[in-house]
């Protein structure tokens, strides 16, 4: 697998609410993916798995603290190294623009995830009860500092 990884771009837009919809009971629209591009204070980049679009990840910038909005990954595509690969290209983009520190918000039951974010130096500081709808369930807070 040739895993590419680069920023965001209009035609991206369909085919990442689509793995969305696929993935997540509350998925963003194609419209929540276009509007980013417009903000200049997020930064999402995209996978291509050769040449095909496989995934995303993206943070919004705020007071130099990058909030983990969204990663997502196409099923196919899945423990391939795919998530991996865009969250290393995103926390290095995101220093290069002066990010000090990460965080992001899981699902407690998300065990692959967390432990992803475990790999690249995020630790659980907290709980967010009931953040998550569709099943309703705890969110853990992890940071990078």
């Amino acid at each position: 697998m040739n895993i590419t990884i680069r920023k965001l771009r209009e035609e991206d837009v369909e085919l990442l609410a689509q793995i969305e919809a696929e993935s997540f009971s509350m998925p963003w629209s194609a419209k929540d993916f276009h509007d980013l591009l417009f903000r200049d204070y997020c930064l999402y980049v995209v996978a291509e798995v050769d040449g095909e679009v496989a995934g995303c990840a993206g943070l919004t910038n705020i007071c130099k603290e990058g909030n983990i909005d969204n990663v997502v990954v196409a099923e196919r595509f899945r423990r391939h190294g795919v998530a991996r690969e865009l969250l290393a290209r995103l926390i290095a983009l995101g220093e290069e623009q002066g990010i000090e520190a990460f965080t992001l918000e899981v699902r407690v039951s998300n065990t692959a995830a967390i432990g992803l974010y475990e790999k690249f130096g995020f630790v659980s500081e907290g709980i967010r009860p009931n953040f998550y709808e569709r099943p309703n369930e705890d969110a853990m807070i992890m940071w990078r500092r």
